[in-house]
């Protein structure tokens, strides 16, 4: 196991952890939302990624034991894919919510996974700098957590798989109750325990990294929702629940 102490600088380039991860992967099994999308004719909102990680499956085992094995030797870049058999790894629709566990890591690679969505446990992972989840096809969003990510300040990740891209116009899934598979133990906002608040589901859109992102807010107030910055220009500006016609960019 690598046991990094810096991040490459040009770890987002052609270099040899990018060519390795171009030789594992598999593009079979995404989803097809941006498939669905692209016929002409069909109206479609796509439902929100919920389903639940089977964890049953031997790559479930072994992302959950490799996380643990990082946090114990403090080390500094999370990349699965070079750890884990890729038929297994492909399994994985999310990731442990051990990574809090990951205050050392600078780095996350998930070049070409298979996930559907990214814990909100993230934005524990304060020390995180670099995140890459190109051609992770079926990853349509990140939590509002990331934001608390203070020292991320690069991303890669394929634009026109997110919600509200101008290119593919694939709306933000409309939002009501809570989703189980989905939420976080306190508000995305606030970071307080909701107690016996029920979570408000909101979509924003919000530099992350060097990307403008959607970000699912789970929020405990609207004092909350209030404290959600404006999206970036030639974007829905405040938060919203998406549906048809509201989740494509403002010209």
């Amino acid at each position: 196991m690598s046991n990094d102490t810096d991040v490459p600088s040009r770890l987002f380039s052609i270099d040899p952890a990018t060519d390795a991860a171009i030789g594992r992967m598999t593009r079979r099994d995404h989803c097809a939302c941006l498939a669905v999308r692209s016929k002409k004719g069909v109206p479609f909102v796509p439902n929100i990624h919920a389903e639940a990680q089977d964890r049953s499956v031997a790559g479930w085992g072994q992302v959950t034991n490799l996380i643990e094995q990082l946090a114990r030797t403090a080390a500094s870049i999370l990349e699965p894919s070079a750890q884990i058999p890729w038929e297994d790894w492909m399994r994985v629709i999310t990731l442990p919510p051990q990574v809090a566990s990951l205050t050392n890591v600078v780095g996350i690679r998930l070049y070409g996974s298979h996930l559907r969505r990214l814990p909100p446990e993230i934005g524990r992972m304060t020390s995180l700098r670099e995140l890459d989840i190109y051609t992770s096809y079926s990853l349509h969003w990140l939590p509002y957590e990331v934001s608390r990510c203070a020292n991320l300040s690069v991303s890669r990740m394929s634009t026109r798989a997110l919600y509200g891209n101008k290119k593919t116009g694939l709306p933000f899934p409309r939002l009501s109750g809570p989703i189980e598979a989905l939420l976080p133990t306190t508000c995305s906002v606030c970071d307080q325990p909701f107690g016996e608040r029920t979570p408000q589901l909101f979509w924003t859109t919000q530099r992350v990294g060097t990307d403008d992102v959607p970000l699912l807010v789970h929020s405990c107030s609207s004092a909350c929702v209030d404290l959600i910055p404006s999206a970036p220009f030639g974007f829905f500006e405040r938060p919203h629940r998406g549906g048809g016609g509201i989740g494509m960019p403002i010209a």
